[in-house]
Parts: C-alpha cells; structure tokens; sequence
C-alpha cells in the first residue's frame, strides 16, 4: 500500500551526507488500521478504508462503533478512502505504517490550506498596488479598474478579486523523501506541506515520478 494518513508535526531541518542543510517537513505517518476492504464484487471498485488518530467509542455513533468491532479495530477519529489493485492483499485489521515508504523517493501531499479569512488583491494576488505618493493615499491596495467600455460591458469571470482566502484543499506534487524513521512512524520530506501544524495530510506515491 503506498498511500496512508498522517499529521504534520512541523518544519526542521537535518544534514544530508554531503553536510548540506536540508530544509524537511516532519510527517507523522499512520500506524493507520485498514477498517474496511472494498472489491469489485461487493462494491463495484477497489480501494481500502483507512483509520487515524483514536477516538473514544462513545463520542461515535451506535453504527460507526459497530464498523469499527466489525474489523476488530479500535475506533479511529479519521476516515479516508484510497483505490487499490485488486490483487492486494490487505484486510480488514492489517496495519500500513510508514515503513511502506522506505522504497519510494517522491510522494504527493493533500492537505487543507490555512484559511487566511477576506483578503485583499495585494495579499491573495499578489497585486503591486498603485503609487505611493503623488496622491496614490486611496489606491496604495487597491486593484483598480475592473470593468469594460460600452462592450462588453460586464465584470468578466475569473477576474482576480478581493475574497475569502484559504481554506481549500491543495496537493503539492513530487516531494522528495529525505528519511524514512520507521521506529518513529515518520517521513521527512524535502520542503513544505499544505496545512497548519497538527493538520491531518494524505500521502501517495507520486503520480508523476518514481
């Protein structure tokens, strides 16, 4: 299995054997229990069901308790779903820790962005803003001009905006895995990852690279 559920604990930075500083993200990976194994037979795709982070059995729901005695898994906060081959071999109770990782160089993050509320163009844009002096006290921040002459008449879609900012989900592609500490259950990958610290992360195999 080459997908699993982590958290991200936050941002260092180790030497590689060269003695070059290498900026890492530490990601708290699984030990995740596969609660539920779909097949085409039964469900019509192939794919397993994930759990992290322990949760109390009381705080779930009478039929969410009961999936969890079904694969004999102690309850788990969160779910995710990930596609598999149908010649897997996991099932119900098996556990994927990070130790899969130890043979794969890139992998793909998904997380949830921090929510950074309204923000204006100059901060979600990235907008230069206007003059500085000479007058420009009004439109230092501000977008400009966003609408046409008599044709066409209208503010077009997609015109970058003013708006709420973050919050969304977001995958960052082809990081390099720098250490695989499978005493610890973490992967350190090369650079940074979307979310804040404590934030729950998806980690696959990259899509694009080996």
């Amino acid at each position: 299995m080459t997908a699993i559920i982590g958290r991200k604990v936050g941002m260092t930075q180790i030497f590689d054997e060269a003695g070059q500083q290498v900026p890492v993200t530490v990601i708290e990976a699984g030990p995740c229990p596969v609660v539920q194994r779909k097949t085409e037979e039964t469900d019509g795709y192939d794919a397993v069901q994930l759990g992290f982070i322990e949760q109390k059995p009381q705080r779930l729901s009478k039929a969410s308790r009961t999936r969890f005695e079904k694969a004999e898994v102690a309850p788990r906060r969160v779910l995710r779903e990930f596609r598999c081959d149908a010649e897997s071999e996991l099932k119900a109770g098996d556990e994927v820790k990070a130790d899969a990782f130890k043979d794969i160089s890139f992998v793909d993050v998904t997380g949830i962005t921090k929510g950074r509320g309204f923000q204006g163009v100059v901060k979600r844009h990235n907008f230069g803003g206007g003059r500085a002096s000479h007058g420009g006290k009004q439109t230092l921040r501000r977008g400009g001009s966003i609408g046409m002459c008599e044709f066409p008449a209208r503010v077009l879609k997609n015109t970058k905006m003013p708006g709420h900012m973050g919050n969304v989900r977001v995958t960052t592609q082809n990081l390099k895995i720098v250490q695989v500490r499978e005493e610890d259950n973490a992967i350190l990958v090369k650079g940074s990852i979307p979310g804040p610290n404590g934030g729950v992360v998806l980690v696959r195999k990259a899509l694009k690279k080996g």
